[in-house]
């Protein structure tokens, strides 16, 4: 089962949507069928999910959707592009506890996660309804949460970064042989996939 649409509630339709497009989220359909019905969706880039809203589509009340969690691989440029695109998110915090932050703003602490520990840096922001988003920085995922037959990438930067682990890890592996690996492409393409699952990287 793969989760495919969460639905947020909001007040004013055309300002949500202008909001979300506004993030740089595909727009896939706005429809209606008269005024008493519309459906909006859109997706945020790389996300096999999708995001609905409009009018009559939830009982639920505008603003009331929270802890809605988005992940990236780098929390600063990711608060870099919603300041930029006019989010407002907030400064890039880790929780006291050190494993998952508490609902709202209890146990903050400013800046990312000491370690820079992969689950453990966050920001938060709201759309103009105030339904809450958490960004979630994951470089490295733990055991178990991806199909290991499957590696995917949200976007080149992301692709990008990912091979650059793998070089240093590489130059790190080609130090050990004490000679070039005529082999590297099918090394490197071990590592993402490995890397991707959560499972033992190669050395």
């Amino acid at each position: 089962m793969k989760l495919e649409v969460v639905v947020v509630p909001v007040s004013d339709v055309d300002r949500a949507k202008d909001f979300y497009t506004g993030l740089g989220w595909r727009l896939d359909a706005d429809l209606a069928t008269g005024e008493d019905f519309r459906v909006v969706q859109v997706t945020p880039p790389g996300s096999p999910a999708s995001v609905i809203f409009g009018t009559s589509v939830t009982s639920q009340a505008p603003g009331s959707a929270q802890g809605l969690h988005l992940i990236v691989t780098d929390i600063e440029a990711a608060r870099e592009e919603l300041e930029r695109r006019g989010a407002e998110p907030s400064e890039v915090f880790h929780d006291a506890g050190g494993v998952f932050h508490h609902a709202g703003t209890d146990a903050r602490v400013a800046g990312p996660h000491p370690q820079r520990g992969s689950y453990g840096s966050f920001l938060s922001f709201s759309d103009p309804d105030g339904n809450g988003w958490v960004l979630q920085e994951v470089t490295t995922r733990l055991p178990g949460r991806v199909d290991p037959s499957l590696t995917s990438f949200a976007s080149k930067a992301d692709l990008a970064d990912a091979l650059r682990r793998a070089a240093a890890a590489h130059g790190e592996h080609e130090a050990r042989l004490g000679a070039e690996d005529p082999d590297w492409p099918d090394w490197y393409a071990g590592y993402l996939v490995r890397e991707q699952a959560g499972s033992e990287l190669p050395e």
